[in-house]
């Protein structure tokens, strides 16, 4: 069995554990959801496996692994629009831990900002797009021909769906695209893209 698979299996065997924990109340919330109010703060968790993009000569490596990447957000506005796009912004902070496993075995972890865009008028399924940028360290650096150094930055952006299981319960599934480099401060800087396929849980606070 590849570590792919192993990857996806654990994350499908943990997900599906965390919705049969929260079927009792699943079962109970069967009324119309309410509109999520200002300052209400979100946790979460999501994870899934990455997979290497190379759009450039430069970018030889193909690193396979996967990623956790636990987050806190807090709504800052009123649902804008009246139209399909009517949604809410919601700003956080997430961390990203990531490990390679194929070929070579490393690891990274970073903080980045958030900034979040979900729209709000489908009841309890809830589309949004999403994006952020921060540092990160890798013991990556000097290892593979991309990145000389082990201090770099990561930028990101996806879209995903998240389906109110409760009133505070969500299930999360989506897609990122992930660039890590140094930003210019070594050479040579061409830079890791990853496509980073995610599933996870989140639980609003108040």
């Amino acid at each position: 069995m590849s570590v792919r698979y192993r990857c996806l299996l654990t994350i499908g065997s943990g997900l599906l554990a965390a919705v049969v924990c929260l079927s009792p109340r699943i079962a109970c919330a069967d009324k119309p959801t309410s509109q999520v109010t200002i300052g209400t703060q979100t946790v979460g968790l999501v994870v899934g496996p990455f997979f290497p993009i190379r759009v450039m000569p430069g970018q030889s490596s193909k690193l396979f692994g996967a990623a956790a990447m636990p987050s806190w957000s807090m709504t800052l506005t009123d649902p804008i629009g009246s139209s399909w796009y009517r949604g809410q912004v919601s700003l956080g902070a997430e961390l990203l831990a990531f490990g390679t496993t194929e070929p070579l075995t490393g690891y990274g972890v970073g903080v980045t900002p958030k900034l979040q865009y979900t729209f709000a008028g489908l009841d309890r399924l809830r589309p949004y797009i999403e994006g952020g940028g921060g540092p990160i360290w890798t013991d990556l650096g000097g290892r593979v021909p991309e990145q000389p150094g082990r201090f770099n930055f990561a930028v990101w952006g996806g879209a995903g769906c998240a389906w109110l299981l409760t009133p505070q319960w969500a299930l999360n599934v989506g897609y990122r695209f992930v660039h890590i480099s140094n930003a210019g401060t070594r050479s040579p800087n061409f830079g890791l893209n990853y496509g980073l396929p995610f599933v996870g849980l989140t639980f609003s606070l108040f």
